[in-house]
């Protein structure tokens, strides 16, 4: 979710230049990113609060980083970033968080994300795009990643990898917190 109005004006101007370039109107980005119309519209005028799902849908849609949609105007040749300069996209019920640490540049962008997943919490995804694929390495408790109703066990020092062109979920297991990093490489855009 996003947390600032000043985070709130930059998302509003880049989905607006994203749907721009795109050369979609409103109508059509909410009916391909099953947004509704009234809630792009709010969202392009600073208006509302999109959560971590909308801003995924618009993105995939939209085929540019989360971060492109986030990001205010680039900083200089190396960017640090501090968990804690970083609002959580993402909230559990039970305390687990999701932040979007960066977006490197270029033509096949990656997404750096840090979870927290209190036991038995869970965040579902829908399928991204074709070409994305995720990367989530466990620095510390155990995980369930559950790729097209396949469950997998992930557990610290682990890395798994998957298309994420299908029905996704990550669930904490065991009885501690479950701190993963997560990449999330996306395919090559238009040129």
């Amino acid at each position: 979710m996003v947390e600032t109005a000043a985070a709130l004006r930059a998302v509003a101007n880049n989905v607006r230049a994203a749907r721009v370039r795109a050369g979609l109107s409103l109508e059509e980005l909410g009916r391909r990113a099953q947004v509704s119309k009234g809630a792009l519209v709010g969202l392009e005028k600073a208006q509302g609060n999109p959560n971590l799902a909308t801003l995924v849908r618009l993105a995939d849609t939209l085929g540019v980083p989360v971060s492109a949609l986030m990001e205010g105007p680039p900083e200089g040749r190396v960017r640090v970033v501090a968990a804690d300069a970083v609002a959580p996209l993402w909230t559990g019920e039970r305390g687990g968080e999701a932040r979007l640490m960066l977006t490197t540049p270029g033509p096949a962008p990656v997404e750096v994300w840090r979870w927290r997943l209190e036991p038995d919490e869970e965040y579902h995804s829908h399928p991204h795009q074709a070409g994305v694929v995720e990367t989530v390495s466990v620095t510390a408790g155990r995980m369930t990643l559950v790729v097209d109703g396949a469950e997998h066990a992930v557990e610290a020092g682990q890395t798994a990898t998957f298309n994420g062109d299908v029905p996704h979920a990550y669930r904490g297991s065991g009885t501690g917190a479950c701190h993963l990093v997560m990449t999330v490489q996306l395919p090559p855009g238009p040129a």
